[in-house]
């Protein structure tokens, strides 16, 4: 995968979090991991945090898929449909993360 293909956000960014509606009516605050390109399609990881912008929980990160309309650039997200296409993401993100890791020595 190039580079170009990962969107890493900058933690000095302060446009990085975002408010998703629940099924339930309720909003869920995220920050914005990062955002990424797999087989043509964008995804977005999101980790849901409190009103203090603390996380929830570290190791629960919710993943989508990104779009962005051509148009007027506004964003939305889709949930991932298959398993297997979950598993395929998921695994994808992990690489990211251990790229995104400093060597230990």
């Amino acid at each position: 995968m190039k580079e170009k293909d990962i969107f890493p956000v900058d933690e000095n960014d302060t446009d990085v979090m975002v408010t998703l509606e629940m099924d339930d009516g309720n909003d869920l605050d995220c920050e914005i991991l990062t955002i990424f390109d797999l087989d043509g399609q964008d995804y977005i990881v999101l980790l849901p945090v409190d009103e203090n912008g603390e996380p929830l929980n570290e190791n629960e990160a919710l993943i989508y898929r990104y779009f962005e309309d051509e148009e007027t650039g506004e964003p939305s997200l889709d949930n991932i449909a298959s398993d297997e296409e979950y598993e395929r993401v998921g695994k994808r993100f992990e690489e990211i993360q251990d790229e995104s890791m400093p060597a230990s020595h």
